[in-house]
């Protein structure tokens, strides 16, 4: 046996050049052969490096006199005996010396060899002590901090199999140990990217560069309840001569980083939409079109599904009585879901009226004024919710899991409720939804209150204006008449347009057209007063301007009212019109068989006092349209009002046409839905 027949074992074989591939190689461990009588038989070039003498210094010499100081001489003579004589292998550290006269402390395993023949041989398996010892404290110190490390670690071969896993990992996925080796990634790990992360792990095994602080959301199995995050990193694990033995993957939870930084994020979001709340709910004074506003912006940042309910009783202006435990009726107002979803179908439909008995969680948040919260829905729940059963298997269907209902209080009454569910959205209702909820609600119930009380008084001023429109009757002598009137849109009051037809004596008739500026009641009532001045001045049989000329005087003495009015008067046997203005609108005039035209006779309003009004005459013939209308008819904030009276005069092309048509002709052709004036409107054709 010698160090040349080692060597070239495997005949005829051109070895590569040698390459550090595992721990024995980066130990360095050397292996020497020593027969019976203490000569080197056998020496591997890893002993040429630890001791510093070539294979042949040392092949055939005596051990003793290479590497042992004659001090140690006795010692190792007794164990060489011993492990020969025995057969029992020694190991220890040993001092030996090196071909430099330097000493170095080796560690040692020695054990006894026979070959066919019979003949005995010590084995000597040695390494530098204190390479040793750093590997072995280096392999410690690495298998304390993963065992020990709050940092998941995982390891895992070239096809991504679980190979070793430390406790933390255990504890983060609710694995053992033992059941993750040689299990895929995607069999324990609870992230919903996982694709992802085996994506990047294979980009690693082919790249070998690094992919750090990978951010990943998900559940763990040990805390279903809540989402947890963790930073990931990959890493490629090779030997030390370049092979690819797999990849590392470290994790580090990084929740309360997370939560913090979501808990922060939800801060911004809910005061984003309060803010929102603030320019987008109350826009008008219309109790509907602020429940929508409400539904809108509640939908889907705070519920999937939202409905706004208000209190008949409070929509009527009716004060409640005290609460009781008994049922409340409630009309449906807004209905907004933040997807299709077959919980529409069970609430109840805008501008539907519901009675919910009293032990409905709606009427109890009515009933007490505290938000209704249950955070986790069971089928017990359901039944206090839903309106019916139908209602209750719907909800059921739908997916309802958490729910929140919150009243709607103005000036201290309670007016409603704010009914939110949650149905898609994973995460349950909880206080600082409350919070949230209860301060949109507070700001809604604000806007509803206003409005329902606007619309409260503007339905007695509508009432009362409407009252003091005349009853046409049957037949005027020599004209066929059309009137209308249409009152502003619910975001402004009811204004002070009126007409009147007034029959007078010799078969005459009065038409009246005017307008007090103002609105509300008390431009009512005015038009109720200069309404009936109007009649008692007419019955005298005065000028169309002394009519006006007594009714100046009235208005001057009314409160800072200042009025326009068109009086005019017709004698069907003369066939001619008397007309005196007040700083109204000019009539229109069209004739079948000659230009139209508006009336131009213009003078100061009533109430300004001291202004002569004159009388203008005009001839009209069978078939002449004379049209008297308020200013809320052509007058806009974007175009000159002669353009206007022109679009006017275009509508009446056909004098001949039924007048009740040309009356919804000239409203729907001349009026936009959004104009905020009222309309009054009189057509008379000479028959």
């Amino acid at each position: 046996m010698t160090a040349g027949s080692f060597e070239s074992a495997g005949g005829g074989y051109a070895p590569e050049p040698p390459r550090p591939t595992g721990l024995l190689d980066v130990l360095s461990v050397a292996a020497v052969v020593v027969d019976a009588d203490g000569r080197v038989v056998f020496w591997t070039p890893q002993a040429e490096e630890l001791f510093g003498y070539t294979a042949d210094e040392a092949l055939g010499t005596h051990a003793t006199r290479l590497f042992i100081h004659p001090e140690q001489l006795p010692a190792v003579t007794q164990l060489f005996t011993e492990v020969l004589e025995t057969g029992r292998s020694w190991a220890g550290t040993f001092p030996v010396r090196h071909k430099d006269g330097s000493t170095r402390l080796t560690e040692f395993r020695n054990m006894r060899l026979l070959d066919d023949l019979g003949d005995v041989y010590a084995l000597g398996i040695a390494a530098d002590h204190s390479l040793l010892q750093r590997v072995e404290t280096d392999l410690a110190l690495c298998e304390r901090l993963i065992n020990q490390s709050p940092i998941g670690i995982a390891l895992l071969d070239p096809d991504l199999r679980y190979l070793l896993v430390n406790p933390a990992l255990e504890r983060i996925d609710a694995t053992p140990a033992e059941d993750h080796v040689g299990r895929r990634l995607r069999e324990t790990l609870p992230l919903p990217d996982i694709d992802t992360i085996e994506s990047s792990l294979r980009q690693v095994l082919t790249t070998g560069t690094p992919l750090l602080d990978q951010y990943h959301v998900g559940r763990p199995p040990a805390d279903p309840e809540n989402e947890h995050a963790w930073s990931l990193s990959f890493y490629r694990l090779e030997d030390p001569g370049g092979r690819v033995l797999g990849a590392a993957i470290s994790f580090v939870d990084v929740t309360e980083r997370h939560r913090a930084a979501a808990e922060a994020d939800r801060a911004r979001r809910r005061l984003a939409l309060i803010a929102d709340a603030s320019t987008r709910v109350g826009t008008s004074l219309e109790v509907d079109r602020t429940a929508h506003e409400l539904a809108e912006v509640a939908t889907p940042e705070l519920a999937d599904v939202v409905a706004v309910d208000i209190l008949d009783s409070a929509l009527a202006c009716r004060r409640n009585r005290k609460p009781d435990n008994g049922p409340e009726l409630f009309r449906a107002l807004a209905l907004k879901a933040a997807y299709p979803s077959v919980a529409l179908r069970a609430a109840d439909p805008p501008g539907d009226l519901a009675a919910y008995d009293g032990d409905r969680l709606v009427t109890l948040c009515v009933h007490t004024g505290l938000p209704i919260l249950v955070r986790h829905v069971g089928e017990q729940d359901l039944p206090r919710i839903a309106r019916d059963d139908e209602a209750t298997a719907l909800l059921a269907r739908a997916g309802v899991h958490s729910y929140l209902a919150v009243p709607l209080i103005a000036h201290g009454e309670v007016l409603g409720a704010l009914d939110l569910k949650r149905t898609r959205n994973p995460v349950p209702f909880d206080q600082d939804d409350v919070v949230l909820a209860s301060e949109l609600a507070s700001r809604a119930a604000v806007a509803i209150d206003n409005a329902r009380w606007f619309q409260s008084v503007r339905n007695t001023a509508l009432t009362l204006q409407r009252s003091l429109l005349p009853d046409h009757p049957p037949h005027h002598t020599g004209l066929e008449l059309a009137s209308r009137y249409q009152p502003a849109q619910a975001t402004s009051e009811v204004g002070g347009d009126w007409y009147d037809v007034i029959p007078l004596e010799d078969d005459k008739t009065a038409l009246v057209v005017g307008d007090v500026m103002g609105n509300g009641i008390d431009a009512a009532a005015t038009i109720g007063r200069l309404r009936t001045a109007t009649c008692a001045y007419a019955d005298l049989d005065l000028e169309p301007g002394s009519v006006l000329q007594h009714l100046d005087k009235i208005t001057c003495d009314l409160e800072h009212y200042i009025v326009t009015c068109l009086y005019a008067v017709y004698d069907p046997r003369t066939g001619q019109c008397h007309i005196a203005n007040a700083g109204h609108m000019p009539p229109a005039l069209a004739r079948p068989a000659a230009p139209r035209s508006c009336w131009n006779c213009l003078a100061a309003p009533l109430g300004v006092g001291g202004i002569p009004f004159e009388t203008t005459t005009v001839e009209l013939s069978p078939g002449d349209l004379l049209v008297l209308y308020t200013d809320g008819l052509v007058e806009t904030r974007l175009h000159p009002i002669d353009d206007r009276l022109n679009v006017l005069l275009g509508f009446l092309d056909e004098p001949r046409r039924p007048l009740e048509e040309t009356c919804d002709l000239l409203l729907y052709g001349l009026r936009h839905p959004d104009d905020h004036d009222d309309v009054a409107l009189l057509v008379a054709r000479v028959l």
